[in-house]
């Protein structure tokens, strides 16, 4: 039986790299992360980006497979790109 995870990106790095390895540790397949403005509870403090938030977790992982849980469409204006 293949487990998984999803860690929400509220955590500064200092501390979010911890979560992130200890899934490893812990032995789970693939460990998610969410990719919204905002979810709920945590509006009012700080949500990092999922796609940073991968990238930085590839560096402190070896074997667990990362990847977004959701990822939204964000509408981006081509003029100001």
């Amino acid at each position: 039986m293949r487990l998984s995870t999803v860690i929400l990106p509220i955590h500064r790095w200092a501390e979010g790299q911890k979560t992130w390895r200890q899934a490893e540790e812990l032995g789970f397949h693939t460990a998610y992360t969410y990719d919204h403005l905002s979810w709920r509870t945590f509006r009012d403090g700080p949500w990092f980006g999922a796609i940073p938030t991968l990238t930085a977790a590839a560096t402190v992982t070896q074997s667990v497979r990362l990847g977004t849980l959701v990822t939204s469409v964000k509408p981006c204006s081509p003029i100001t790109a």
